[in-house]
């Protein structure tokens, strides 16, 4: 651990798609706080709220700058966080956020195919916004699995396919092309590598900042953007055994 700044460190390396330099700062905004990460975290509250497990250890699995973590804290509000992510220079911002928790976070630097942890010692893992940045998500999905306990909860907020494809999404942000899904095929993702869930436990919502006309067409009183396939994709999954 780096004295006095909260860091262990991990040599592992990672195959990852680094964000462009506006892709990087632009989750350190009160923009992407407030729309993007505190909504999904309201989102995965509420469909966890009917789960009484034990919510003691928690996994931030792609935590960047700590955006999450006094959401995470408030609604969530496991005893202690462990926070991981491959981004040095994200992690390095995340130190400030630590505080907003007000409960003990460990921010950890690793590939999160190889996380410095045990088997079955984690009750809970928050994946939000991560997947879509890796190509090898089937190994990710496998060791996230691994770390949880039997009965473990995953709570996954993803970006999906059609927004990620877009052309603001293109041209402003960094992403493996080929590795993105629709919602229904990250839940089946999901079960290919031993998740569980009910319908009661997915949402798919599409936000008014991911459609192709911001909302315009709502504001004008013409109704919704006609979605063909959701954006947005929020699941409480378990950890089948």
């Amino acid at each position: 651990m780096d004295a006095g700044r909260g860091v262990m460190r991990s040599a592992s390396p990672n195959a990852w798609t680094p964000d462009t330099r506006f892709g990087a700062w632009f989750q350190r905004t009160d923009i992407w706080r407030r729309y993007v990460v505190e909504a999904a975290i309201a989102e995965l509250a509420r469909l966890l709220a009917p789960y009484a497990s034990p919510h003691a250890s928690l996994l931030d699995a792609g935590c960047g700058a700590g955006a999450g973590f006094e959401a995470i804290g408030r609604r969530i509000a496991p005893d202690r966080i462990l926070a991981v992510d491959v981004d040095r220079a994200q992690l390095a911002h995340a130190r400030d956020e630590i505080a907003r928790a007000r409960r003990p976070i460990a921010l950890v630097h690793c590939d999160l195919r190889r996380l410095p942890l045990g088997t079955a010692s984690i009750d809970v893992v928050v994946c939000h916004q991560t997947l879509h940045h890796a190509s090898d998500q089937v190994a990710v999905l496998r060791e996230l699995r691994r770390v949880l306990r039997p009965g473990g909860i995953l709570l996954l907020a993803e970006s999906c396919r059609r927004f990620i494809h877009s052309i603001p999404v293109r041209l402003l942000f960094r992403h493996p092309q080929n590795a993105q899904r629709s919602p229904e095929d990250y839940l089946a993702l999901l079960r290919q590598t031993g998740f569980a869930f009910a319908r009661r436990d997915v949402s798919t919502p599409s936000p008014f900042w991911s459609r192709p006309d911001f909302g315009l067409r709502e504001k004008l009183g013409l109704g919704p953007d006609p979605v063909r396939e959701a954006t947005e994709l929020h699941v409480v999954a378990h950890r089948a055994d």
